[in-house]
């Protein structure tokens, strides 16, 4: 999960580093055609698989609210720093608990109620509406963390339907898919440069969600959830040193008090998960 929080780090970093001169959707749009080479040996595993009518539906819905995520976050990115793209990103998971319970049918209890409800003031805390003007990017996040959180629900879904690295394969092929048209509409001819950045942020974003996923199969999701706070720091400490952003003491601390909240979700889940499955007789002892 260190790793992880570097690579994740790393893709925000590079994106600012190509720049704001193309169009946040070419941008996504690139960022996308070129990560698909990294999932080209799976092409003869994507072939054999059969796609049902389930299976298009999700498959389709989940491209197009990942497709305006990443749109929004790629303009964010490019307009509000590294910090407040991290910590805003925190609410995903926040959203995510909340669509369980409205549309999966989850129990929402009294102390995830209440872990929200500070998740929720740690997001004011970052946005202050009211002390500071709210920029285009702060809002574009919002939404980006809003479809982020439908996006996950559709592929908790999915996952249960077909194997995990072919949902991710068929996210990537439909979500470039579906930022051509957007790309295309307002196409700016990119630099060597900018390419070769988009190249690098791919890279990252994939091996960084290859540690996440050995991370998830080493340890408990109480465990390795608190980790990712390490992003909001390297945020900051990047942010600082190679954009020159002065460093916000509230944003860390609501994204302290949002991440606070998933943590105790996230704990209180494995520990009801215990209660319920006994444990292998395998692990005893």
């Amino acid at each position: 999960m260190v790793v992880t929080g570097l690579c994740m780090v790393g893709v925000t970093a590079t994106v600012k580093q190509a720049g704001g001169r193309i169009p946040a959707a070419e941008s996504a749009f690139l960022r996308y055609v070129l990560g698909l080479v990294f999932f080209l040996p799976l092409v003869p595993k994507l072939l054999r698989t059969p796609m049902t009518g389930e299976l298009a539906r999700l498959y389709g819905f989940r491209a197009v609210v990942h497709t305006l995520g990443v749109m929004s976050w790629f303009y964010a990115m490019a307009r509000i720093t590294m910090a407040e793209v991290t910590a805003l990103n925190y609410l995903s998971p926040v959203l995510v608990s909340i669509g369980a319970a409205l549309f999966l049918g989850e129990r929402m209890a009294l102390r995830r109620m209440a872990a929200i409800g500070v998740a929720l003031i740690g997001t004011l805390i970052i946005l202050r509406p009211g002390l500071r003007a709210l920029e285009p990017g702060h809002f574009a996040m919002l939404a980006t963390a809003t479809a982020f959180a439908c996006s996950y629900l559709t592929a908790k879904r999915l996952t249960a339907l077909a194997e995990p690295v072919v949902v991710v394969a068929i996210l990537s092929i439909t979500v470039a898919i579906g930022l051509a048209p957007f790309a295309l509409l307002n196409w700016v001819p990119p630099t060597m440069e900018e390419v070769f950045w988009l190249f690098v942020c791919a890279g990252l974003a994939s091996a960084g969600h290859l540690f996440m996923t050995f991370a998830f199969r080493a340890a408990p999701m109480a465990v390795t959830q608190p980790v990712t706070f390490l992003q909001l720091v390297w945020s900051v400490l990047l942010g600082a040193a190679l954009f020159g952003e002065a460093v916000d003491v509230w944003v860390i601390v609501g994204g302290a008090l949002v991440l606070g909240a998933i943590s105790f979700i996230t704990w209180r889940e494995a520990m009801l998960n215990r209660r319920i499955t006994p444990a292998s007789p395998a692990l005893k002892g």
